[in-house]
């Protein structure tokens, strides 16, 4: 019998939520190297992966980790792997060469506080620029943002979606917080959850890095004569490093077919955001004091919008400026030095006065009584 977690309410961590919907994903391999605190994930894949037909792998690093990932999404699995921030910085270079070769995978970075070891066992979210800038040159990154244990759950699954719709990594950004809390979860019945497959090519003679809409990929074995190089390459993965416009082609290609998309990619939860004094953009555990905060400022007659990114990357702009018309203020609470703040200070520019709420080390969270007070003391400020 294939290992799956039955349908119906569950109690249990973020971590194992996360790793519980790749396996109803489809995800077939899973390479990693232990780190803090995001080990639960490799243990319990080790335990249940097996059970449902998949390999999982310790590699001897985070560099291996990545590498092997790549190498099984070529040959036609569904491939996951799981770190936190200083492992999530060894990747970078092979997560580079993922989007250039248009290699859908999945990479789950539960952050911790950092830089460096920083707070290796304490909560943070200072990955979020690094998410999205993190290899060098042009491309263009989908990073989710769970604030729940549900959410670990589904998206886990939408990231697997994702990458395979759109033949890309796509970065599950979860947080300490997140993923070693304890809470109920639902599992809908299998039939109803969406899986999303990679096309597959029909032909030796089609091109599979070319195209408005997003190229078949064909996998080792399968009897295709393909390329695969980071190199700049033309539609048929060969390489071609001195021509100038094969490379504008190329990635002008990977970053538009993100960019164009935003409206599908960009998901949210977004209350108010139409008649409020002051908004609310948050993400991650943070997030989860907004609920009571909101609450509080109701109560003292302060009416307050918010916007939950569900995706943090590509960011939501539409909705963020849609708030900005009507907000005089907008708090932005992280659990960093104010990543997400300057992009919303961007998006606003200056139609409302955006307003950092920021609280790192110690893994100490921002409190409901804190966000409440920045939002009390932003009313008339404009």
């Amino acid at each position: 019998m294939v290992y799956y977690l039955p349908s119906g309410n569950h109690f249990m961590r973020g971590n194992e939520a996360s790793a519980e919907a790749a396996i109803i994903a489809g995800c077939q391999f899973f390479g990693a190297y232990p780190i803090t605190p995001a080990s639960e994930i490799s243990e319990h894949l080790a335990k249940h992966l097996p059970q449902a037909g998949g390999i999982m792998i310790q590699m001897e690093d985070e560099i291996a980790s990545i590498a092997s990932v790549i190498g099984a999404s070529w040959a036609g699995a569904k491939a996951m792997t799981a770190t936190s921030g200083p492992g999530f910085s060894l990747m970078q270079e092979n997560i580079g060469y993922a989007f250039m070769t248009e290699t859908p995978c999945v990479i789950v970075d539960v952050q911790r506080a950092g830089p460096s070891t920083g707070q290796a066992t304490k909560c943070g979210q200072g990955d979020v620029m690094q998410a999205r800038w993190g290899t060098h040159g042009d491309y263009a990154s989908i990073v989710l943002s769970p604030n729940s244990v549900q959410e670990m759950f589904d998206l886990t699954i939408r990231a697997f979606n994702l990458a395979e719709e759109y033949r890309t990594p796509v970065i599950l950004l979860a947080d300490e917080m997140i993923a070693h809390m304890s809470e109920q979860m639902v599992v809908p019945s299998l039939k109803e959850i969406r899986i999303v497959n990679r096309k597959k090519p029909k032909s030796t003679d089609q091109s599979f890095f070319d195209g408005e809409s997003v190229a078949p990929m064909p996998s080792v074995g399968e009897g295709f004569n393909v390329a695969v190089t980071g190199s700049t390459h033309n539609e048929l993965g060969i390489r071609f490093t001195a021509d100038p416009m094969t490379h504008r082609v190329l990635v002008t290609r990977l970053v538009e077919k993100i960019r164009n998309s935003v409206e599908f990619l960009a998901d949210f939860e977004a209350v108010n955001v139409d008649n409020c004094e002051v908004g609310v953009v948050s993400y991650g555990c943070t997030s989860r004091a907004v609920y009571e905060a909101v609450e509080m400022a109701k109560d003292s007659g302060i009416s307050v919008g918010f916007i939950r990114l569900k995706t943090i990357w590509p960011f939501p702009e539409k909705i963020v400026e849609k708030m900005a018309q009507k907000a005089e203020s907008i708090v932005v609470p992280e659990m960093n030095l104010q990543q997400i703040f300057f992009e919303v200070q961007r998006v606003v520019k200056g139609a409302a006065r955006v307003i950092p709420v920021n609280k790192i080390g110690g893994g100490e969270m921002l409190t409901p009584e804190e966000l409440f007070t920045m939002i009390e003391g932003s009313v008339g400020e404009h």
